[in-house]
């Protein structure tokens, strides 16, 4: 019995030696590394692949991708070298859904906490005090590289049409 209180207290010093060296080192985290953006990770250019046009009210959609030259649309989404968005330019021979150019943003730069779906919000001007557009992302671009947003018509508050453009980023060759 002596025998193994003798070894349980030197088993318990030792545990108490250990663990004081042990406390005692740094561990190397790194430098501090800003966390990625939503307007980092949508910045760039970006061309259709497809667009729906949906009847909000009977719930129907019809594909226009291969309808008024839709497939020459492209957007492009530029930042500044902080990522941070600046400016936008809308390019094709599409009808003209959204304006040609202006600045663009985000609604709040992080996924939202409550679950609600992030906004690139389009402005006309620079200093962005005229939203023109609100475009609700539906797909982020990460493994796969597409990029979904919807731009919902409404009446009085009411939603009646939206049109929801599936992209991809463009290859430069």
């Amino acid at each position: 019995m002596k025998a193994l209180q003798s070894s349980c207290a030197l088993l318990l010093l030792s545990l108490i030696i250990f663990t004081g060296f042990t406390a005692c080192n740094d561990t190397d985290d790194g430098s501090y590394v800003p966390p990625i953006t939503l307007g980092e990770k949508i910045q760039g250019k970006w061309v259709l692949k497809s667009l729906k046009q949906v009847d909000e009210i009977a719930g129907q959609a019809l594909d226009l991708t291969g309808q008024f030259e839709f497939t020459s649309f492209t957007i492009d989404l530029k930042a500044d070298a902080a990522n941070n968005p600046t400016t936008f330019s809308v390019e094709g021979n599409a009808p003209a859904i959204l304006p040609a150019s202006g600045s663009w943003g985000m609604g709040y730069p992080f996924t939202n906490s409550d679950g609600t779906a992030s906004k690139i919000i389009l402005y006309s001007d620079a200093a962005q005090s005229k939203k023109v557009a609100e475009l609700t992302v539906t797909a982020l671009p990460g493994s796969s590289k597409v990029l979904e947003f919807k731009l919902t018509r409404k009446v009085k508050g009411q939603a009646f049409v939206s049109y929801v453009y599936n992209l991809v980023p463009v290859v430069v060759e």
